[in-house]
């Protein structure tokens, strides 16, 4: 019998090793798996590179990882954003390298590894800093920066429900980032408001399906 619920966070997010690249998902404090970043704190990894929207608010979640001197790269489109004194004390120490990525991009950079492509000429960057030591290419008569893949080893995401072979749906705006960061990780772990029973779920309203899946835990819904 597949089920993929686990009990504890603790649970969803053992195993992570030290240098590991994390995908956060989440726009703002929208659709973050607070909860699964917490368990990783406990958990110990540390030299993490993160992926991520933004840099995290305040003490809890990623900008606790950061503040625990845990995270050693942020990649993410936005580290200004809220209470970002984590993110901004560790980068001003020297401790905490920061790699810029346009939203779209980052996104088409995830679906790039989910889909097995080795990258992509985007003209999003071109004529900037961005595409420093980027390959370029004039494709009909415009500048293009090639974009590498981007991979995880693990991926946390939050979703609102799920059955125990993994099917997820999502909240509204709560799905941004969460879909492509689960196809783009060797292991997704999920964080979920409730768990219902296999078949419960409208087929056509499942977003993520349970081959993106690995660990599921209920946590409860304290949005």
């Amino acid at each position: 019998m597949i089920n993929k619920q686990v009990k504890t966070t603790a649970e969803a997010v053992a195993g992570v090793k030290d240098g590991a690249t994390v995908l956060v998902a989440g726009f703002g404090a929208v659709g973050v798996a607070d909860d699964l970043l917490e368990a990783l704190h406990d958990q110990g990894a540390k030299e993490l590179t993160i992926v991520a929207n933004n840099s995290g608010n305040g003490d809890h979640g990623l900008a606790r990882l950061i503040n625990s001197g845990r995270v050693r790269k942020v990649i993410c489109s936005y580290p200004r954003s809220g209470d970002y004194s984590a993110f901004l004390n560790a980068y001003r120490a020297k401790t905490l390298e920061l790699e810029l990525v346009p939203q779209g991009t980052i996104s088409e950079r995830m679906r790039a590894a989910a889909a097995g492509l080795g990258g992509f000429f985007s003209p999003v960057s071109a004529n900037t800093r961005l595409q420093d030591g980027k390959e370029t290419r004039e494709i009909d008569g415009k500048l293009h920066v090639f974009e590498k893949p981007l991979k995880g080893d693990i991926a946390l995401i939050r979703a609102k429900t799920a059955d125990r072979w993994g099917n997820l749906i999502y909240t509204k705006s709560a799905r941004n980032f969460n879909p492509v960061m689960a196809m783009a990780a060797d292991l997704t772990a999920v964080q979920v408001d409730n768990m219902v029973e296999l078949g419960t779920l409208d087929p056509e309203a499942v977003v993520t399906p349970s081959i993106f899946v690995d660990r599921v835990v209920v946590v409860g819904d304290h949005a």
